[in-house]
């Protein structure tokens, strides 16, 4: 995961302001971007017409117990190729936002490796210890999209038949012991698909 370099974030985020609100516990970072000319993620063609502003918050790694939360001030910029299918598109900071995302990426990488190991309710009473505030399907979720680990060669190969319906139908399933990972389930108990 590329993290954004301090020189990199000191170039394209302007910080207004730091609140601490006390009732909450909630540390909020106000920023905004001020890199221009914006480019389409689309097409990379450049771009100065400002369309519009919004806000967006972004939750970060937690400062002590407390959570941290990022607002930008996001600006959207009308687009100037009329051959790209976008009318308009939101600024990204690069290394830090993406779009539709809600967690900054170090914050990310941290329940990504609570997910990891713990997943679903767990992962979730944990990250609320840790202070980040999350849903019980929100590390599900994170562990979903993490990418599947290449199969490298399997020296031992367990086989096992199953029952998919007691006295009805059955399947065989191909092991991996030393990976402690099931690798693939054939139709059937007999020996000529295993053979193939």
């Amino acid at each position: 995961m590329n993290m954004p370099t301090q020189q990199t974030m000191r170039r394209s985020v302007r910080l207004s302001s730091i609140r601490n609100d006390r009732t909450s516990g909630v540390v909020a970072f106000h920023t905004s971007c001020r890199t221009l000319p914006a480019r389409c993620p689309g097409c990379g063609m450049p771009s100065w017409r400002v369309h519009g502003r919004y806000s967006r918050r972004m939750a970060d790694a937690p400062l002590g117990l407390a959570p941290v939360v990022i607002e930008f001030l996001v600006r959207r910029f009308k687009h100037t190729n009329t051959h790209c299918p976008a009318m308009t598109f939101a600024e990204q900071v690069e290394g830090l936002t993406r779009p539709h995302a809600r967690y900054a990426p170090l914050l990310r990488a941290v329940l990504t490796s609570i997910a990891l190991v713990l997943a679903g309710r767990p992962g979730a009473r944990l990250a609320v210890a840790l202070g980040v505030r999350v849903a019980e399907d929100t590390p599900l979720g994170l562990l979903r999209e993490v990418p599947e680990a290449a199969q490298g060669l399997v020296r031992v190969l367990g086989v096992d038949d199953f029952a998919l319906r007691r006295g009805d139908s059955y399947a065989t399933i191909l092991v991996d012991p030393e990976a402690r990972r099931p690798l693939d389930v054939l139709p059937g108990r007999d020996a000529e698909p295993l053979a193939a």
